[in-house]
């Protein structure tokens, strides 16, 4: 395979076993990232934002408890605050993250995958 694919994967998620699955079913052995034991450090968060052209509040799970309880609604933090607070609770990443050299994806629905897989 001349592309490593990379899935930063909860497999407690249903989205995430889904989209792992579906690369496995195209012939794609991804590198596997549990994001929950082996959370992304800031550098590394900074550049999965940047190869997703998102922004923090684009990818963070609004719906997990640490959301509320850190009050990350406040719109007056900024960017770098809440990525640091997304590598602390990596809880709060946005799930499955695939990245491969073609860029980055998340994985919801599962089949945005495709794209990188896929011959254009």
């Amino acid at each position: 395979m001349s592309d490593q694919i990379i899935i930063y994967h909860n497999p407690r998620c249903s989205k995430s076993r889904a989209a792992l699955n579906l690369l496995r079913n195209h012939g794609v052995e991804p590198e596997i990232v549990e994001y929950l034991k082996t959370p992304p450090d800031i550098k590394q968060l900074k550049k999965i934002l940047l190869m997703l052209k998102k922004n923090p509040r684009d990818i963070i799970r609004k719906g997990e408890k640490e959301y509320k309880s850190l009050k990350l609604d406040n719109q007056s933090l900024d960017n770098d605050s809440l990525i640091k607070h997304m590598v602390e609770n990596p809880i709060l990443i946005e799930r499955p993250i695939v990245i491969s050299e073609r860029g980055a994806v998340i994985g919801r629905p599962p089949e945005n995958v495709l794209a990188l897989i896929e011959e254009k």
